[in-house]
């Protein structure tokens, strides 16, 4: 159960961080609506954080995931929806940043 709410968390972050990045459009209407998103996937997103900590996984575990999770979701989501820059350069990043929540996981389980 922890896992889906940390799954939902994510979820509830990645789109609130992409429509923040519509509201920046100034081609895109419907300003409210975006702000609206915005602000509900951050609280649903922290709130969901906060009750995944309080089931008890670990909060280095739960913050590298959902971070790890979290950048790699976005910057793909970016490029699909907004046409954003994904350089090859990005793509290792994303792969390091993935790498090194696997290194932690690793690491806390030996």
């Amino acid at each position: 159960m922890s896992w889906a709410l940390l799954a939902l968390a994510i979820a509830a972050e990645v789109a609130a961080t992409l429509a923040l990045r519509a509201l920046a459009d100034p081609q895109r209407r419907r300003r409210r609506t975006w702000i609206t998103v915005v602000v509900v996937g951050y609280v649903a997103s922290f709130a969901l954080l906060g009750a995944v900590l309080a089931a008890g996984l670990p909060v280095g575990t739960v913050y590298a995931v959902w971070a790890a999770i979290g950048v790699a979701a976005t910057a793909v989501l970016g490029r699909v929806l907004f046409r954003d820059r994904l350089t090859r350069m990005a793509v290792l990043g994303i792969v390091v940043i993935i790498l090194g929540v696997a290194l932690l996981e690793l690491g806390t389980s030996v």
